[in-house]
């Protein structure tokens, strides 16, 4: 399945631009789905020792970006800049099982959430988003199955790259929808075993890419 990033002007305005994804059912989506098979996680983007797989769930959504100047530079020219991803979780049997917007945040459907910050990121293909390892930097209220989540693995991702046009000094504050796919792979705490050394991890870095 190829998904195309062709920005366009919808009806002569220059508030929507929109990126077209060929039509699938939602079999077909599901058997397209990135799985542990796919290409090898980088050992960059492995969680440190003391935290195992939780869970991991499929997103199906878009990423969204804004034509804008850059900011604080005199006569840049306009660019598309990364707003916020907005997808719907579902789990390998395509029961929905949550929600990933801004933040990054990741909201199951019991209440509970976890929003992150990236760690690391890697891009084993470049025509699609990176793929990254980021911490939980806070937790929603009350306890569910994104309450002890530590860390978040993106990968095997496809499209959601911002648009190769579309953006220029007329279209300014245009937004682009860009499809994308992705599975994310949530980790808890677990107990250190001997031999295992921890892992520095940075408690800096920008929530997301």
């Amino acid at each position: 399945m190829s998904l195309k990033v062709k920005a366009r002007v919808v009806g002569g305005s220059i508030a929507v631009l929109v990126a077209a994804i060929s039509t699938a059912s939602a079999e077909e989506r599901r058997a397209a789905s990135p799985s542990a098979s796919s290409a090898p996680i980088p050992a960059a983007l492995a969680a440190p020792a003391g935290h195992e797989l939780a869970f991991e769930l499929l997103a199906d959504g878009v990423q969204i970006y804004s034509c804008v100047h850059a900011r604080g530079a005199a006569g840049a020219a306009a660019a598309w800049e990364f707003q916020a991803p907005e997808a719907t979780l579902t789990d390998r049997r395509g029961r929905r099982a949550g929600q990933h917007g801004a933040g990054p945040t990741w909201e199951a459907l019991d209440g509970s959430s976890v929003k992150g910050a990236k760690v690391e990121s890697a891009t084993p293909d470049p025509s699609a988003i990176p793929w990254l390892l980021l911490r939980a930097a806070s937790h929603g209220s009350g306890a569910g199955q994104m309450a002890d989540v530590t860390f978040v693995q993106r990968v095997w991702t496809s499209g959601g790259n911002a648009p190769s046009d579309g953006c220029g000094d007329a279209t300014v504050g245009a937004t682009a929808r860009v499809p994308y796919r992705a599975v994310y792979r949530f980790y808890h705490t677990r107990a250190i075993r001997p031999g295992e050394g921890e892992r520095a991890i940075p408690t800096g870095g920008s929530s997301y890419p």
